[in-house]
């Protein structure tokens, strides 16, 4: 396999870094252009912006690797949600699956919120995830009526407050998105979205509630 930052002047260290930092916090290019000279790293925020696109999704994909390999997720209950975001002036709609515990495990942006969206959603998580004994929706019909097609319609749960964990995982996102001033592309909404929620995977660990000596013998995690 070729070294992918062979043609880069900067370490692999740094690059990951500038990438991490960029994906993960509610920073501009040029916030993480002055962070990063503070630390005596000078690179122009072009770069931040032209490193991001470039091996976001790379990092993204290591991180989504590992964690299905240690099976980061759960089988027991899938809750399910979409929002709007604007591009250029068009509605667009982010299909978002976490599990009970908060993992963020399939983004996926469409133009419509129908039925053969929804459709392709769940097909699209539960390929790589396999079928839930739960689903937890809102009340959209998109979904009922997918969920007919697959086959788990008598899976589905709607109620009241209980698809809180769905939304309010879509937070964070709103924040890097208000900072990155919208989207311009729904291709690029999709491909940040995708890494921003591994990246977002990674340091989502619980980490207040475990004991030091305990989170250091945790395999692939952050330390």
């Amino acid at each position: 396999m070729r070294n992918p930052f062979r043609y880069f002047n900067s370490s692999p260290e740094v690059i990951r870094l500038v990438v991490m930092m960029y994906i993960r916090y509610p920073l501009s290019l040029r916030q993480v252009e002055d962070l990063l000279s503070e630390r005596g790293i000078d690179i122009c925020h072009e770069t931040v912006r032209f490193w991001w696109s470039r091996f976001g999704p790379m990092f993204a994909a290591e991180i989504r690797k590992r964690r299905l390999h240690h099976r980061s997720f759960s089988h027991w209950r899938w809750h399910l949600d979409e929002v709007f975001v604007r591009i250029n002036g068009e509605t667009h709609y982010l299909w978002r699956a976490v599990d009970h515990e908060g993992e963020v495990l399939e983004v996926f942006a469409t133009k419509r919120r129908d039925r053969k969206a929804a459709l392709k959603f769940l097909k699209r998580t539960m390929k790589r995830y396999g079928r839930p004994r739960s689903i937890v929706t809102d009340r959209l019909r998109s979904y009922r009526s997918a969920m007919k097609v697959i086959g788990n319609a008598a899976d589905q749960e709607c109620g009241r407050r209980t698809n809180n964990r769905a939304e309010n995982s879509h937070q964070p996102f709103r924040r890097r998105e208000r900072a990155m001033q919208r989207f311009r592309a729904a291709r690029t909404l999709q491909k940040f979205a995708a890494a921003h929620a591994s990246i977002h995977n990674h340091f989502n660990n619980d980490r207040h509630g475990i004991v030091r000596v305990n989170w250091l013998e945790r395999p692939g995690e952050v330390s």
